[in-house]
């Protein structure tokens, strides 16, 4: 196998995934739209292959070192940060290699699964890990090793095989009659490895070349008479090469100096040893010349801001970039525009977009961090899905210490927020505070159940609203009022002292001011907050101290 069978290998396999990421999506423990294991897992795949379509280098090593990466960055959630690690097992195998035969194939899947499992600090079994496991020790036990087809058919079998078993292993997977997500997932990638051998058609969800639509824009906005007032938007990879510097001694930070004279709304930062930068400059020559200095560009676009700014095209500035070095700083998860707006007033630099059902990349959290610019930035993930890809984020980011705040709730994450003492002398007390004032909280939520389901001796109805806190669920309701009413009472507020109800898109005026009736009523002594949250999924997220 070389660079371009990988490559092939690498599309179909995302196809296949793709075609039937619903399925996987819909293998959900919990009956609540949260979903999205399918959706993190093409994500991820994505990157992967998007990071290829471009490389025509019949290397292997090429191939693989490229799409690992691509899979890193895009990375979501904890099956997608598993994938990626799976990848980057194979990849330190195939990274020194032009070619493959099927001993290395299988050298390189035992590394991938060596990697994977030791990404998570308690691997679970029954889950994404068991089934690529159980996969390659499968194949590996019934094959001649004599015929590459005969093994992947194998792989494909022995991952069916252990996905059937998954509920055996996992006791939350036997009760909701489903097996894992993650698992099928694999399953899908390998048949796509499969098809891919037997010379098949690919799945027509997704085409091999990966690339954003173009959008349309109107030229006629910008003329002859027109003056630029905003300059150009200019974006590149930049493989730094020993041609041209010593990649070695290379200093993102000097390199980051040099570009401030040239413009503004800077974001760059090293992976391995390809730099990703964003500027905006009236002079993008001159970035340009500049970087040429020590590498070679992978990709470039370029954009006329002004004509952007004509068609209301210019989005805003994700984070605001802190020019001045400090000390510390805080990034942390949340969705909504009220809770966004809480944690930054409570002291959070940058607050990532996402939560159930939209877990942000690595790639977002590097983002974030280079904007915060910070020698130490403190992380909260407020999610359990999200937690592993922060860890992951914190690995590969060299430009700050990054402390990993292992909040699993938005109550958590606030309560942390909320308690923030960025006095103390070293990033390791302000770590251990944080932790330690997370305990003090708990979070309940609200939302409308996507089946039915009998979860810790309660029983729930397709559409009714369910209330859980953690990974436990109290109550089943038709009346959605009513379900936040029972929450409440099962979280038991007498042993509370504050509380923040935080309203979801669908709750109307109307609904608020009965709750707000209720706290009064039956909880006078409670110091109340009620706040338009703007989330999605949720209609209630209640956050406890």
């Amino acid at each position: 196998m070389n660079g371009q069978q990988y490559k092939k290998i690498l599309q179909y396999a995302f196809a296949r995934l793709k075609a039937n990421a619903e399925e996987v999506n819909d293998l959900n423990v919990f009956p609540i739209p949260d979903g999205d294991t399918g959706d993190n897992m093409c994500s991820t795949m994505n990157g992967g292959v998007s990071a290829v379509s471009g490389i025509n280098d019949v290397s292997l090593k090429a191939v693989s070192i490229a799409s690992a990466k691509g899979m890193l960055l895009n990375a979501r959630g904890n099956s997608g940060v598993i994938l990626s690690q799976i990848f980057a097992g194979i990849n330190d195998v195939f990274s020194t290699m032009e070619e493959a035969d099927l001993y290395d194939v299988v050298t390189a899947l035992d590394s991938g699964v060596k990697k994977s499992y030791g990404a998570v600090e308690k691997p679970t079994e029954g889950t994404i890990l068991t089934v690529f496991r159980e996969a390659v020790e499968y194949a590996k036990s019934k094959s001649k090793m004599s015929d590459g087809l005969e093994f992947v058919g194998l792989l494909v079998e022995g991952a069916n095989i252990s996905l059937e078993n998954t509920p055996e292993l996992l006791d939350v997977l036997k009760e909701a009659g489903v097996v894992d997500s993650g698992g099928k997932g694999i399953c899908y990638l390998l048949d796509g490895v499969l098809s891919a051998l037997k010379g098949e058609e690919p799945d027509a969800e997704s085409a091999h070349e990966n690339k954003a639509a173009a959008k349309d824009i109107d030229f006629s906005l910008f003329t002859e008479d027109s003056v630029m007032k905003f300059g150009y938007c200019t974006e590149f990879l930049l493989q730094l090469t020993k041609a041209k510097t010593d990649i070695s001694k290379f200093d993102i930070d000097k390199f980051i100096a040099d570009l401030r004279p040239l413009g503004d709304s800077i974001v760059a930062f090293l992976t391995g040893t390809v730099v990703k930068v964003h500027i905006h400059s009236f002079n993008p020559d001159r970035i340009l010349k500049y970087a040429l200095t020590y590498g070679e560009f992978l990709t470039m676009k370029m954009e006329n801001m002004t004509l952007q700014h004509n068609e209301t095209l210019v989005e805003k500035p994700k984070y605001k970039v802190n020019n001045k070095r400090k000390k510390y700083g805080v990034v942390t998860v949340a969705t909504g525009e009220g809770l966004t707006k809480i944690f930054s007033d409570q002291g959070a630099d940058a607050v990532i977009v996402g939560g159930q059902g939209n877990n942000p990349s690595l790639q977002e959290f590097l983002t974030a961090y280079d904007a915060v610019n910070a020698d130490e930035i403190f992380v909260l993930p407020n999610n359990g899905n999200i937690l592993l890809v922060a860890n992951a984020s914190a690995t590969e980011y060299k430009g700050s210490k990054i402390w990993v705040v292992p909040s699993k709730s938005l109550g958590e994450g606030y309560a942390a927020l909320s308690m923030l003492d960025l006095t103390l002398p070293t990033g390791q007390e302000v770590f251990a505070c944080m932790v330690d004032n997370m305990s003090v909280a708990t979070t309940g939520m609200i939302c409308k159940a996507t089946r039915e389901a009998n979860i810790n001796s309660v029983e729930i109805k397709k559409d009714d609203y369910v209330g859980f806190s953690g990974k436990n669920m109290l109550c089943d309701h038709p009346e959605r009022l009513q379900a936040a009413k029972t929450l409440l009472e099962k979280l038991d507020l007498s042993e509370k002292d504050f509380l923040i109800a935080l309203y979801g898109k669908n709750t109307d005026q109307a609904e608020r001011d009965e709750f707000e009736d209720f706290i009064a009523k039956n909880h006078p002594n409670i110091e109340f907050y009620g706040v338009d949250g703007g989330q999605d999924v949720y209609d209630y997220v209640f956050i406890l101290e």
